[in-house]
């Protein structure tokens, strides 16, 4: 028996918001990009063809918020106030939802700072865990693009939070 809407929604929504968050840093922006995902997909729940379900929810995520990115041109980033409600009822307990939402704001702050295009990649690989073959799939894009966005993401994330990094001493042989 085919799930029902409410199941679909119920079973994924957690997982649509956490990737919406992540590539747009933004608790509004991220809940916008749900809904829309949710809006898309029980618009196109008949053309779909088999394949993995999650990987058309993050190629129609994905694909929103590039949408998104190019009509803004610059994504605003404002925090929601902390007594903001969230999704009621059946959710998770709040202190998983911000776990699974929220990284280190300063890892959140670079991640942030990248352009779409290298964020994207880099979020579904090292966040969310694609393979670049899935990647490329869902961007469509070449394998190659894929490769290079996700390792100059990686480099300007590394550059970005370099300071964070334990500094190397050598050993003087002075102490206690």
């Amino acid at each position: 028996m085919a799930p029902t809407w409410e199941q679909v929604v119920r079973d994924h929504s957690a997982r649509v918001y956490r990737l919406a968050y992540r590539l747009s840093g933004n608790p509004q922006d991220a809940e916008d990009l749900t809904q829309e995902t949710f809006v898309r997909v029980f618009r196109s729940l008949a053309d779909y063809s088999p394949g993995t379900f999650e990987g058309w929810l993050h190629r129609i995520t994905t694909n929103l918020f590039l949408d998104m990115v190019r009509r803004r041109q610059r994504i605003r980033f404002d925090a929601l106030p902390d007594d903001t409600e969230r999704l009621p009822g059946r959710a998770p307990s709040p202190e998983q939802v911000y776990a699974d939402t929220h990284l280190d704001p300063q890892v959140q702050a670079a991640l942030d700072a990248l352009s779409p295009e290298f964020r994207v990649a880099v979020v579904l690989c090292d966040i969310e865990g694609l393979t670049y073959e899935e990647i490329a799939a869902t961007l469509g894009i070449k394998l190659g693009t894929v490769r290079s966005r996700i390792h100059r993401g990686r480099v300007q994330l590394r550059e970005a939070l370099a300071h964070l990094a334990p500094r190397r001493t050598g050993v003087t042989g002075e102490g206690s």
